[in-house]
């Protein structure tokens, strides 16, 4: 009988719904004090996971959900180019 994988679950911070890791985008706190998004989900930092649309996004800006879940504050220039990011992402 063939092994079946657990596949790894995350909750996406602007709508909290629980997807597949694959699934969602990783924005990740660096140890080098910088916000960036992970494409391969394994570079080192603290993450926080979004669903690939805009509007989850901008759930999450309004109620500052990602600076919570990574433990920083952001400015708004950070949010513009993670929104830039998003965009290439699409």
């Amino acid at each position: 009988m063939p092994k079946t994988r657990k596949i790894p679950m995350r909750k996406c911070t602007g709508c909290g719904e629980l997807k597949a890791k694959k699934e969602l985008i990783r924005v990740l706190h660096t140890p080098e004090d910088t916000v960036e998004i992970d494409k391969t989900g394994k570079k080192n930092g603290r993450g926080a996971y979004l669903c690939d649309s805009m509007e989850c996004f901008q759930k999450a800006k309004k109620s500052h959900a990602i600076e919570r879940s990574l433990g920083v504050t952001f400015s708004e220039e950070i949010y513009e180019r993670l929104e830039k990011e998003m965009t290439k992402v699409d």
